[in-house]
């Protein structure tokens, strides 16, 4: 993994009459502690989307800022040519927000925290980009507690490392 990245990517939540749909843009940097290998700091900017709406069902603008940290990567395959092979397999992020949102749905007041375990998926390791897919439950703390499925997309790509100026 590059000591420093960026990190873009898709977070959504499913379940129980609305749902939030969002992109995200992180600052990555490789970390050595435990069995953390990773801390991000980002900004997800999206949308609630009312599930029962057929057309239209854009309800109001949700942003957030959000912590995680990922643990190592548990090898499971090597894909690609035998001359550059990419590394596949899973990791669990751990995941901290706090949302602030236009027009939240009625079991939420604005603003309100989110904590999330997510076990994925990805391909590469090292110096090169990075893709995951992440699936799992996120807690919704807010005016009353709620447990939706959280899924994300998300495409690390590493920064250059700046040689000092003489």
């Amino acid at each position: 993994m590059a000591a420093q990245s960026a990190s873009l990517g898709f977070a959504a939540t499913a379940g129980g009459g609305y749902q939030v749909e969002a992109l995200d843009v992180g600052y990555m940097h490789d970390i050595h502690a435990m069995f953390f290998r990773s801390a991000t700091l980002g900004l997800r900017v999206g949308s609630f989307i009312d599930e029962g709406a057929i057309v239209g069902g854009a309800r109001g603008i949700v942003g957030a800022l959000w912590f995680s940290t990922r643990t190592g990567l548990v090898h499971l395959a090597d894909v690609g040519n035998e001359t550059n092979p990419q590394p596949f397999g899973w990791d669990v992020t751990f995941e901290a927000s706090g949302y602030a949102s236009s027009a939240p749905p009625d079991s939420l007041s604005s603003p309100w925290a989110a904590i999330s375990i997510l076990p994925g998926v990805r391909l590469g390791d090292g110096p090169g980009a990075h893709y995951s897919f992440v699936a799992g439950p996120t807690v919704f703390l807010g005016h009353k507690t709620d447990v939706r499925a959280f899924i994300g997309l998300r495409f690390e790509i590493p920064l250059a490392k700046q040689k000092p100026h003489p």
